[in-house]
């Protein structure tokens, strides 16, 4: 499962080797840097931000879907839950992040729903009657 984590200041602060595969960037290219700005897109950066601002503050979110490009451009989603990271005297220290990669199911989907409209389209559109009968031949 890819695993990051950021400090109180949203920089990355944990990065497990699935993250790595998932982004292409090393843990060591991780780092330091702030997560949203340096590896959520533009379009995704407000949501994201307010996801890890809530978890910063104790409001932990669950099944939560981000969308990720890779360095090398390839779209992934991930299924994340952002929970609140805590030091022994229970300061908040961080957020950590724990997702399930769920590209190809979203892929699946999206090709079923795509089958399913064009055979809604050729049954509206057809020039002859269409119809259906059941095992009974009724």
């Amino acid at each position: 499962a890819p695993i990051f984590g950021i400090d109180t200041e949203g920089k990355v602060s944990e990065w497990n080797e699935k993250t790595e595969m998932i982004t292409g960037y090393t843990k060591r290219e991780a780092l330091g840097k702030p997560l949203v700005n340096a590896f959520i897109q533009p379009e995704n950066r407000r949501s994201v931000d307010e996801v890890l601002t809530k978890a910063l503050s104790g409001i932990e979110t669950a099944n939560y879907e981000l969308s990720l490009v890779s360095k090398s451009g390839k779209n992934y989603t991930v299924l994340l839950n952002a929970t609140t990271r805590r030091n022994n005297d229970g300061q908040v220290t961080g957020v950590v992040g724990v997702g399930q990669d769920i590209s190809e199911l979203k892929e699946v989907v999206a090709e079923s729903k795509r089958v399913a409209e064009g055979l809604v389209r050729l049954i509206e559109t057809a020039n002859a009657p269409i119809f259906g009968i059941d095992i009974k031949g009724k």
